[in-house]
């Protein structure tokens, strides 16, 4: 027979709650590890949220920053358009009254000079197998003087330069045949600008300063703008003279 132990009352109750707070501690930590795993999915889930949202704000950052600097470049060309048209319209004011090559040149070299700081400006104009010469000095004269400009510019090297037809360096003239003070010449920075009509040249401009001052590719671009223009007023010049002869 098995053996009946009584307890008491207090006891019975004391173990039922010992019972009862052990199955409670139990499905608690059951219920805390369940707990834990949604809150790692909770937490990794607002991760890859954040980190996307990260990702999207980086990408449209950058799209806007693409678009800054486009808007800054288009504004800066629109600027550079502005003052190019600026520059050729009152150019073409400014010669539109000369009726004579020398006044023509005098005025179209002062304007020049004025967006050319400090260069010389000099108009070689083929005529009867030679050339003319117009010269326009700056308010700083440069170590090449007037009378070697005329040396190291011979009529072959002229017609040379005529021939290539576009912008040329110094490189250029040295290549075509230039030859004169090697040290003076090194010291300059020029280029020259053709000035012709449909396809042929009939000279150019000469533009030069000091080496300390390079050229810029937008100085050579504004004189480039009124060629044509001055071209056209020069043989215009020409063709008076010669009805008036």
């Amino acid at each position: 027979m098995l053996g009946l132990r009584f307890v008491s009352k207090e006891s019975f109750i004391k173990d039922r709650i010992l019972l009862y707070k052990g199955i409670y501690m139990f499905f608690g930590r059951v219920l805390n590890v369940r707990q834990i795993a949604k809150d790692k999915k909770r937490h990794e889930r607002l991760r890859l949220l954040l980190k996307g949202v990260n990702k999207k704000r980086k990408k449209q950052a950058k799209q806007i920053d693409i678009l800054c600097n486009d808007l800054i470049s288009a504004h800066r060309d629109f600027i550079e358009k502005l003052y190019l048209i600026s520059f050729t319209a009152g150019f073409y004011e400014l010669i539109m009254g000369a009726n004579e090559p020398g006044v023509l040149l005098c005025n179209a070299g002062k304007l020049i000079g004025q967006k050319v700081e400090d260069a010389n400006i000099a108009f070689f104009l083929r005529q009867h197998g030679n050339f003319e010469l117009h010269v326009f000095e700056s308010d700083k004269p440069i170590t090449l003087e007037r009378q070697e400009l005329e040396a190291c510019f011979s009529p072959e090297l002229v017609r040379g330069i005529c021939a290539m037809n576009r912008v040329c360096t110094l490189d250029d003239m040295f290549a075509i045949g230039l030859q004169g003070n090697l040290t003076k010449l090194n010291g300059i920075s020029a280029a020259t600008i053709p000035l012709g009509q449909a396809g042929t040249s009939f000279g150019f401009i000469l533009v030069y300063r000091s080496s300390q001052r390079e050229l810029t590719t937008e100085e050579i671009g504004l004189i480039s703008a009124v060629s044509p223009g001055l071209s056209r007023a020069i043989l215009a010049c020409r063709q008076a003279q010669h009805s008036v002869e």
